[in-house]
């Protein structure tokens, strides 16, 4: 068979598509991409060998300069042992690239595993290493977020240890033995099949460990900041230059670039922006403090006496302005202001007590007046007290947003302000407390414990001031402190050692906000979308069941926080109300991952709430019902293979047995691995996931090739061509009849479809 030329850059096959030919490799070489790395094959190896036990490839060939190929079809899965047994040469040829091909990929599978493992030590030392630093420096050092939870790579599977000296072996046989063997047809073709087979083993851990090295590199760099790279250059300019210290942060600096780029884990954009920026501050450097960071004071305010205007706005007494004031200075005068010390914690809680006195008396005046002063929105909605305590250059630019920030309510995201605005006007009904309790039911339990009479709770649940004290009183509290994220060191107090990060770039905003859930619909398109009874005489419609998109409402708190909170499912008890998600006003950590986190939380008790007693109960089939049956009962099931089982079991011990976390993490895995086709659950999470998160019909119709999901995917078409052909029926009959077919069904097919 005559050999054909292909020119450099040419894919000759992509991943999912189907297996049709095999192509010896006269000349030339050929990338062969996976999900998880690369392996080169070179002249005498076999394009598309390790495909041949399924019925689509799971490589991308891409030849790296001119090659010649010579192509035999793949008619039928007997076809290849035709081949072999027709061309003996052929047959050897089809030995040695599989053994080959089989070691070269699981030598990745060995390195990737060894990069891991590197990789959380180095972090870890390097991280080490910058505390030193700050300690023998006198200066404070900053948190990484991240680097507690920071852990060796867990695998849901992986090969066994014999696996890979079994086909390094291989490569030693004499070429008689070679020769011998390739000429035994069935055992060749078996060899191949097995081979083809185990190659797939290491596809879904070699997925795993190159997403768990891009996630963990971002310690090292990452385009938000919050990295180790960060840590270093903000230590070097609070050192003097030339000194041991500053040589030993550049050198270290020098090493985290290396390192980002020679991991290939970093956008190389990331690290040319962020390593230029630090060599162009370095360049206008001298070590000595500047005489001015250009942060003026705005005009027309002294932000200087910002403390005394919030607590004389306050009407507060004289000694509690005092109090306050005294226990403002002494946490402004601690070294370390997140110290774990009885005395500092003290001084915390105290001055925690004083603010939330200082915001609940303030917040009431401003309701009843026409305009709030600046300084007093600042307080508000950032937690803003002093301007030395939150740097003045970040107090200039709350400054300068304080008066224009506002949420969009109509879209469903609230200031802080706005929302307690919202509930003293009755707009808004308050958030249940911490026991689960809304406002009404809060109520009622005071008349029964007879705290109040029946004429009380009548009167109080339509008081303005007892609606918003509950809230400042209940939720408002406990959330500030959750969304910060750092709950033994937490103060309300607007504090500089908080700000990792400049302000203005993790302000959350409504387009930062609809982008988060542009990604996660993109994956999980029903995510907020609540089932309900639809029903319209005119159309002669009595009952229909629809889904209609309910988004969240969104409270920002005032604070700078790494934490969401999903506060509650629904208002009071009607299905159609919106959740209620609370974030930071600043949020360090990924926006995007955070709303993930959120919306898995939301979609289990959204269940549970719709389940009611029996949410767990597997006779009743639903998300939290089918996700509590593998939880509980995963060591007695056969899918699970042993090491699936012991990764189980590891998660669980880290979501401190909680089922709900455990889902949640799922969740996050679906949304952010799977969904873009890098498998990371086991099989019965994943069935579970397309049964009750699927994909959009797109989606659905690009990963349906990849075996690991296509069972799953045609048993879920298979439902939807059901539940579709129900809704056409209906409207077939509406259409025969001359009714118009109203948009609420139309676009409840659209939901059924996964196009909407």
């Amino acid at each position: 068979m005559a050999a054909q030329e292909v020119a450099k850059g040419k894919i000759i096959c992509t991943e999912g598509q189907p297996l049709d030919a095999i192509h010896i490799i006269v000349a030339g070489s050929v990338n062969a991409h996976f999900s998880g790395g690369d392996i080169i094959l070179r002249k005498g190896d076999i394009v598309g060998l390790c495909d041949i036990a399924f019925d689509s490839s799971f490589f991308t060939y891409t030849t790296l300069e001119t090659c010649s190929f010579v192509s035999f079809p793949l008619k039928t899965k007997t076809t290849l042992a035709a081949i072999a047994k027709a061309n003996p040469e052929v047959g050897k040829m089809m030995l040695s690239s599989t053994i080959n091909q089989v070691a070269l990929i699981f030598a990745s599978f060995k390195t990737a595993k060894t990069n891991c493992s590197a990789l959380v030590e180095k972090i870890k030392s390097l991280y080490s290493d910058y505390t030193d630093l700050c300690a023998q420096n006198n200066v404070i050092s900053r948190s990484l977020p991240g680097i507690e939870d920071l852990a060796e790579v867990t695998l849901e599977e992986q090969p066994d240890d014999w696996v890979l000296p079994y086909y390094v072996s291989m490569k030693e046989f004499p070429p008689e033995l070679r020769i011998a063997l390739s000429a035994r047809i069935a055992f060749l073709n078996g060899l191949i099949h097995k081979a083809s087979y185990d190659v797939h083993t290491v596809f879904t851990p070699l997925c795993e460990m190159s997403d768990y090295l891009d996630e963990t590199s971002k310690l090292l760099m990452q385009e938000s900041g919050l990295d180790l790279f960060d840590l270093y250059s903000s230590l070097l300019f609070k050192l003097k230059q030339g000194t041991p210290a500053a040589e030993k942060v550049k050198a270290t600096l020098d090493e985290i670039v290396k390192m980002a780029r020679e991991g290939g884990h970093v956008d190389e954009a990331v690290i040319d922006s962020k390593y230029g920026e630090l060599t162009s501050k370095l360049s206008g450097f001298t070590g000595e403090a500047p005489a001015s960071d250009g942060a003026t004071a705005p005009a027309g305010e002294d932000l200087s006496n910002a403390t005394d205007i919030i607590l004389d706005y306050a009407d507060i007494s004289e000694e509690e302005k005092n109090t306050f004031k005294q226990l403002l200075n002494q946490y402004k005068k601690l070294t370390d202001k997140a110290s774990t010390e009885d005395a500092a914690r003290k001084l915390r809680l105290d001055l925690t007590k004083a603010f939330y006195n200082v915001y609940n008396e303030a917040f009431k005046r401003s309701v009843l007046e026409a305009k709030v002063p600046k300084i007093l929105m600042m307080f508000f909605n950032f937690g803003f007290v002093d301007a030395e305590l939150a740097g003045m250059e970040n107090a200039n630019y709350l400054y300068r947003i304080a008066e224009d920030f506002r949420g969009e309510p109509y879209k469903g995201v609230y200031t802080i302000y706005e929302w307690l605005s919202g509930i003293y006007k009755m707009f808004k009904e308050p958030c249940r407390n911490e026991f689960d309790a809304d406002f009404t039911a809060y109520l009622h339990e005071q008349k029964i414990q007879g705290k109040i009479t029946a004429a009380e709770e009548k009167s109080m649940a339509n008081d303005p001031e007892e609606r918003l004290n509950f809230e400042l009183t209940n939720m408002f509290p406990m959330c500030n402190k959750v969304t910060y994220g750092r709950l033994s060191s937490f103060c309300p107090v607007l504090c500089e050692n908080d700000i990792i990060k400049p302000l203005q770039s993790c302000i959350v905003t409504i387009d930062s906000i609809e982008e988060s859930y542009k990604k996660l619909e993109a994956i999980d398109y029903g995510a907020f979308y609540r089932e309900t009874v639809y029903s319209n005489a005119k159309c002669g419609i009595t009952k229909e069941m629809i889904n209609v998109r309910v988004l969240p409402d969104i409270i920002l708190m005032p604070n700078v926080g790494t934490r969401g909170v999903m506060w509650q499912e629904i208002e009071g008890k009607k299905r159609t109300t919106p959740s209620r998600f609370m974030l930071s006003v600043f949020h360090i950590e990924d926006l995007p991952t955070t709303i993930v986190r959120l919306v898995g939380e939301y979609r289990w008790e959204m269940c549970k709430r719709v389940q009611g007693a029996r949410w767990n109960d597997v006779s009743e089939r639903s998300l939290t019902s089918e996700y509590f049956d593998y939880i509980q009962f995963y060591r007695k099931n056969n899918e699970l293979s042993a090491d699936a089982k012991e990764k189980i079991k590891n998660s669980l011990t880290k979501a401190k047995n909680s089922f709900k976390e455990m889902f949640v993490r799922d969740y996050i895995t679906w949304i952010l691995f799977e969904g873009a086709g890098s498998p990371r659950l086991n099989k019965i999470v994943r069935g579970i996931m397309v049964t009750y998160c699927p994909f959009p019909q797109a989606l659905r119709q690009k990963i349906g090739a990849n075996p690991m999901f296509k069972d799953f995917i045609e048993r879920y078409e298979i439902k939807t061509s059901q539940k579709l052909h129900h809704y056409d029926n209906v409207i077939q009959k509406m259409t025969a009849s001359g009714v118009e077919v109203p948009e609420e069904l139309v676009e409840n097919r659209k939901f059924i479809e996964g196009t909407v």
